[in-house]
């Protein structure tokens, strides 16, 4: 049987994935705008949005944050949001949201192979299973992604392939390093500390703003900077700020291993907006990804169970043996 705190973490978990799903559809809607613009906008409305949200409580949780942590919560911001969503965005633009999602699709595998390194953790050996039915789902993600179309740029498509794989890189580090703050903090609510890395990336997008003329010189109309802003508060609100809520609130429920793997719903839910945005079915390797995804996550939890507890035979308690 699942423990309630297992099942209560995978909840958020998917909850959580729902809703970060939307930030593979951002850059497309807003694709008259470069990836820096759309980056400084969101962590913009994230920071303001956090620090009003946090700022009743500043008081009680300015004596739990030093030196430490002040640097924790900027590489975390770093790493997790304006590296990870510059790289990510980079890469729907140039390769597509399909080849993106196959590259971030690994997240399960790097993040569970760290967190198998972990003391008391589950073994790789059990986890064997659940990680080869999430590479076989990235594959069939990436079938159809590689293949290359008429009209495709190759050299922008491996720019973006690197991109990804930049992202993929960037997010690992985050989903480990914050994993590990949220089990050495006391006094901090998984919630706050959301809010507190929120607060760091705005003010980090703050100093970036004025280099975006230098890097992305392009006029815009008004209907593109509203939709700009329209999606970046969306975005900000729902993936920020509700979504990481989630996921920290899920990262303490979880160990490391099963961590990993509640990114996968974040991959699922990608494809199925893309799909939405497109207007078309999944094909039938973005389905068969689909069912091979969803059985990686159970095959983990499946490997999480903990083991040497015998099924009671209800008669045989009834009338045990002489």
């Amino acid at each position: 049987m699942i423990s309630g705190s297992t099942l209560a973490g995978t909840l958020y978990g998917v909850a959580a994935g729902a809703l970060w799903g939307l930030v593979f559809v951002a850059p497309e809607i807003c694709g008259d705008f470069g990836p820096f613009h759309q980056s400084i906008a969101r962590y913009l409305f994230y920071g303001a949005i956090a620090l009003l949200l946090i700022a009743p409580r500043w008081k009680r949780l300015r004596p739990h944050l030093g030196r430490r942590e002040w640097i924790g919560l900027l590489w975390l911001s770093l790493a997790g949001n304006i590296v990870y969503y510059l790289l990510l965005a980079t890469a729907v633009r140039t390769a597509g949201i399909a080849l993106t999602s196959l590259v971030v699709g690994f997240l399960p595998v790097t993040i569970t192979i760290v967190g198998s390194l972990d003391k008391g953790a589950v073994p790789l050996t059990r986890l064997a299973p659940s990680l080869l039915l999430c590479v076989a789902g990235a594959a069939c993600i990436g079938w159809e992604a590689m293949l290359p179309t008429g009209n495709s740029d190759g050299t922008a498509r491996w720019l973006g392939l690197l991109a990804a794989i930049g992202a993929l890189l960037s997010w690992t580090c985050f989903a480990v390093g914050n994993a590990r703050w949220l089990n050495r903090l006391e006094h901090v609510s998984e919630h706050d500390w959301s809010l507190l890395i929120g607060v760091t990336t705005g003010a980090i997008a703050l100093l970036a703003a004025p280099m975006l003329p230098l890097l992305e010189n392009a006029e815009h109309s008004a209907d593109a900077w509203g939709r700009l802003a329209m999606i970046s508060v969306a975005i900000a609100l729902f993936a920020s700020i509700i979504g990481n809520a989630l996921w920290n609130r899920m990262s303490r429920l979880l160990p490391l291993t099963l961590v990993g793997q509640m990114i996968l719903f974040e991959t699922l839910f990608a494809i199925l907006y893309a799909c939405l945005w497109e207007s078309r079915l999944p094909t039938l390797p973005e389905a068969a990804a689909f069912v091979l995804l969803v059985l990686g996550v159970l095959a983990c939890l499946a490997a999480h169970r903990p083991a040497g507890r015998k099924e009671v035979d209800p008669i045989e308690a009834a009338h045990p043996p002489l």
